[in-house]
């Protein structure tokens, strides 16, 4: 059997994301509970959308205030460097801006706790390049559908 000449593992943007994770998991529990923790939460994940060029940077904003706006019970925090928002401390929705991961375009996921199931086959992540009317009712729609 030959080997391979280079590793297949995580890149270098993959690796990134997981340091981030690490230093979350530690600032969160430096943290502690309560009210100062989930101020402390929301603000990084708004200087997280902050930090986004333009095009994502809207479409976060447009994805913070649809939750914010149906789904107050999550909590906006950063999971693995991306925006997230929170249901007892399990990610319900995330966004995962293209920039980070040189990717063609952004993500706006929903982990299993999104109430999304629907058969056996459902989608849980969008591919997302702009922030319009149709794209805001969209995501409104689930929204409104994984918290429900």
């Amino acid at each position: 059997m030959a080997r391979q000449a280079s590793y297949d593992g995580f890149t270098e943007d993959e690796r990134a994301a997981m340091k981030e994770r690490a230093a979350e998991l530690k600032s969160t529990a430096r943290r502690g509970s309560g009210a100062k923790k989930a101020a402390a939460d929301a603000q990084d994940c708004l200087d997280k959308i902050a930090a986004m060029p333009e095009r994502e940077r809207a479409v976060a904003k447009g994805l913070h205030r649809i939750i914010a706006e149906l789904a107050p019970d999550l909590a906006p925090r950063t999971w693995y460097g991306m925006p997230a928002y929170a249901r007892d401390g399990k990610v319900v929705v995330f966004f995962k801006n293209a920039s980070k991961f040189k990717m063609r375009y952004s993500e706006v996921g929903f982990n299993e706790e999104a109430n999304l199931d629907d058969g056996d086959l459902w989608p849980t992540v969008f591919g997302i390049t702009a922030m319009n009317p149709a794209v805001e009712k969209q995501l409104t729609a689930l929204v409104r559908k994984a918290v429900s």
